[in-house]
């Protein structure tokens, strides 16, 4: 046996469109109505920067710019919960083109302003990647 089973790595991305925010609420168990940042799981053989671009135009229909890493989040079960032990690389992105039409595992999409975002997703891990990409934002040269 590998060990490596029960290990899921997911991307995400913090995406911008002037001042605001793009969350979605998730439409499928684990996380099924619980409010996040955009993103999923890396596929065999795919890039992580493919992923995350992917996985925004699935669940969003949008389309992005990756502006740089944001972080890397590690969840082992024991600690969390969570029902793998996960790794979470998010980046942040700039909004391209299209609107936020929900879909894949999203059952809402919507910009919304720095304050909502953080008032409604549901994790303190993610309420502080948002909170980073503001600044991390600027630091990669994107609107400040």
């Amino acid at each position: 046996m590998s060990g490596q089973e029960n290990i899921f790595i997911g991307v995400g991305a913090v995406v911008f469109k002037g001042d605001d925010i793009l969350v979605i609420k998730r439409g499928k168990p684990p996380f099924q109505g619980q409010w996040s940042i955009p993103g999923g799981g890396l596929e065999n053989g795919e890039r992580l920067v493919d992923a995350v671009i992917r996985e925004v135009r699935e669940e969003t229909g949008l389309e992005i710019e990756l502006l740089g890493l944001l972080n890397v989040f590690e969840a082992i079960p024991a600690e969390t919960g969570f029902p793998a032990h996960t790794i979470l690389i998010d980046y942040v992105a700039e909004w391209i083109s299209g609107e936020p039409a929900a879909a894949d595992d999203a059952m809402e999409a919507e910009f919304v302003s720095m304050d909502e975002a953080v008032s409604r997703l549901s994790w303190d891990v993610t309420r502080q990647a948002v909170a980073q990409a503001v600044q991390k934002r600027k630091d990669f040269g994107g609107p400040s």
